[in-house]
């Protein structure tokens, strides 16, 4: 992308994690400095771009379950990152194309592009908002999220891929429980998360993302269980590398060692 065909707030002298993301996935909304530190990642431990499309894979996989056997009409998707190939609203509106979703994200040219991209079917609503996810009331409160989403009935949290972004136990729990404990009865939790249990050498990659700005941190299955999912109920299969969680019939699935990131669905009783 050129840099002179982005809003003026945008800076593309620090790499982002959506822009790095965007990179790995093949998309074309990134900057030298994101570009640089995906390819520092990559020289760490070369498997970091499968891991980042199968974790994309996940993410589809788990709408369709959401939206066809769920029931699910309501998303609100935090990190969402730059629009690809199945969007969250794209999938689910395909089911059911009354589904309602909430993006949120704090880099001014995911907003650009979300508000550009994202057409959403008339029956249904797909928006964006600007926000960051350490301030979780904000984005419960904010006049989108209340005209597009209906907190009396379930809604899907989606956590995909963001919380290793939050290097502090701590800060991730104070941004995980107020979302969901928003969430009514009935409601899912999604997440995916980093990991270095399957693969020491993962680690390099995080190192890469450090050094270029954007601070990452791997935690294990049951560390990551208990910040995200504690007193939710587990889908089939649990806790499982991302590739592993009820993937398309056929599959031929990489090894546990070139994805190294978990991931899950829990239902809130």
């Amino acid at each position: 992308m050129d840099n002179g065909d982005v809003p003026r707030e945008v800076d593309t002298s620090k790499a982002h994690t959506a822009r790095i993301y965007d990179y790995f996935l093949g998309g074309k909304d990134n900057f030298a400095a994101d570009r640089e530190t995906a390819a520092r990642a990559m020289a760490a431990w070369p498997p970091v771009r499968t891991a980042a499309r199968e974790n994309r894979a996940f993410l589809g996989r788990t709408v369709r379950y959401l939206a066809e056997e769920a029931g699910i009409t309501q998303f609100l998707d935090l990190g969402s990152g730059l629009p690809g190939v199945g969007n969250v609203h794209e999938i689910a509106q395909d089911v059911n194309p009354a589904a309602r979703v909430v993006y949120v994200d704090n880099d001014p040219i995911v907003l650009a592009h979300g508000r550009a991209l994202l057409d959403s079917t008339p029956e249904g609503k797909s928006v964006y908002i600007e926000a960051d996810m350490r301030e979780p009331e904000s984005i419960l409160e904010h006049p989108v999220t209340r005209d597009t989403l209906d907190f009396s009935k379930p809604v899907a949290l989606m956590l995909v891929a963001v919380l290793h972004f939050f290097p502090d136990d701590d800060e991730a729990r104070r941004i995980v429980e107020p979302l969901v404990g928003a969430l009514p009865p009935g409601s899912y939790v999604v997440s995916s998360h980093g990991t270095a249990e399957y693969e020491p050498a993962a680690i390099e990659a995080g190192k890469a993302y450090t050094r270029g700005g954007v601070g990452v941190t791997g935690r294990d299955a049951d560390v990551f269980a208990d910040l995200v999912f504690k007193g939710l109920t587990l889908v089939s299969p649990g806790m499982v590398v991302v590739s592993e969680w009820r993937p398309e019939p056929g599959a031929i699935l990489p090894p546990r060692a070139e994805i190294s990131m978990n991931g899950a669905v829990a239902r809130k009783p």
